[in-house]
């Protein structure tokens, strides 16, 4: 085992490695961070919510270090609850793209790894068309952004439900210029889940 599949990815402690039946039986991932992390992050408990956690200073943290930092081993983080959440999912998972500048920048896709070390399949149907990110804008410039994605190449969209997955929701419009043209090109129905709400 390496250091990274005995300690905490998040602040480098040993793990507590108990091997359950309950674990074996289930399939369960085994743990990434350690307990004293896990309980700084703020589960959602808003039943009308598609997102799992709320956006919080160890979220702040968490998303910086993945993200920016390109820390690419916590995707394992939340691996667990996104493999319980959607392991049953019938619609198809489109992850959100980045822009392909971005990615190079990055040196791997964000969400793709998430649903990957989840060991959830998805396909890619979107393409993002702007490198300008929606947080920084007002309401106003966000509602007079022109399409922030267009579909791949040679893509079909088949006249049934997909299922729009993003690692937060803050304003909403990305997830809703993707809607809107998954909808557009034939989609029967596009539903949203999200890691974090902002």
């Amino acid at each position: 085992m390496n250091k990274n599949e005995t300690h905490c990815l998040l602040c480098t402690q040993p793990l507590q490695l108990i091997t359950s039946w309950k674990a074996l039986l289930t399939k369960q991932f085994p743990p990434s961070i350690c307990e004293k992390c896990l309980a700084r992050f703020e589960r959602n408990t808003s039943h009308e919510s598609t997102s799992l956690y709320r956006y919080n200073e160890a979220m702040k943290d968490f998303l910086h270090q993945y993200k920016f930092l390109q820390d690419v081993a916590l995707a394992k983080v939340f691996r667990q609850e996104l493999h319980t959440h959607l392991k049953h999912e019938k619609a198809t998972i489109i992850p959100i793209p980045m822009h392909p500048e971005k990615q190079k920048e990055r040196t791997f896709s964000h969400m793709d790894e998430l649903l990957k070390s989840a060991k959830i399949p998805y396909i890619q149907l979107l393409e993002k068309t702007t490198t300008e990110t929606q947080s920084s804008k007002n309401r106003e410039e966000r509602l007079q952004t022109p399409p922030l994605f267009r579909l791949l190449p040679d893509i079909r969209v088949e006249y049934k439900e997909y299922l729009l997955f993003d690692d937060i929701q803050t304003t909403g419009t990305t997830l809703q210029h993707a809607t809107q043209l998954l909808l557009g090109a034939g989609a029967e129905n596009v539903r949203i889940f999200t890691l974090i709400s902002g």
